[in-house]
């Protein structure tokens, strides 16, 4: 039930220990503990039947935020402060060389560089589900920017905690480490996202140039009351 759906697919994880999955009629649910730092539970499928069914299996996931389409997130009775945002996509590979960009070994390098220009990224060196870092340094070998492969799963890659240092904006540098990683998790996985805030329209230019495509998005947190129903 997934596997058309980049998002409920990044949800599923490979269907890993923890994650579970409902339908009902046009509705799809995707539960995931500790993805990108909340529990999530990805859905999709009309108001009405996303409405009935997060009212079925709201006591089995109690704590986590649902997330899916903003029209039909923001529309669910039930569901409160729905914050929107970017989840952006590519399933081809960018054909932009990327000279510079190269996979870092030194996670205490990275998290430094994180600390002072990117302190409140979600994906940091040794947390769960960050794999890799990627980064380019200057003539003199210092970091210029970074950027993970995190919380990938099987048939999409995710990209995230993609940072430049301050006196290097402008210059590329996100361009050419973006198209490194994108390309790189393409070949390792078919296809690729990343979230954005709406207005971060900086990047959103990088990710569009790239040949990423944006679909708006909302996460919502359940009332304490259960009120998930469709009338």
């Amino acid at each position: 039930m997934t596997h058309d759906d980049p998002l409920l697919l990044w949800a599923a994880q490979g269907m890993r220990p923890g994650v579970r999955t409902w339908s009902l009629g046009d509705a799809d649910a995707v539960a995931c503990p500790d993805l990108s730092r909340f529990d999530r539970l990805a859905v999709r499928g009309s108001v009405a039947d996303v409405s009935e069914l997060l009212r079925r299996v709201r006591p089995e996931v109690q704590g986590y935020r649902p997330v899916g389409d903003e029209e039909v997130v923001s529309a669910i009775p039930g569901l409160r402060e729905p914050v929107g945002f970017g989840w952006m996509d590519i399933g081809t590979a960018t054909g932009m060389r990327s000279p510079r960009a190269r996979w870092l070994s030194d996670d205490a390098e990275v998290a430094a560089f994180l600390d002072a220009h990117h302190p409140h990224s979600y994906a940091r060196p040794g947390a769960s589900g960050v794999a890799r870092w990627a980064g380019i340094r200057d003539a003199e070998g210092a970091l210029l920017g970074v950027g993970a492969d995190a919380w990938s799963a099987p048939g999409i890659g995710f990209l995230a905690g993609v940072a430049t240092r301050a006196d290097a904006r402008g210059r590329g540098v996100a361009t050419e480490l973006c198209a490194f990683l994108t390309d790189e998790l393409i070949a390792a996985h078919g296809r690729v996202a990343l979230m954005v805030d709406h207005d971060n329209l900086a990047a959103i230019r990088t990710y569009e140039k790239l040949g990423y495509a944006m679909r708006r998005v909302a996460a919502a947190t359940f009332h304490d009351r259960q009120e998930c129903s469709g009338s």
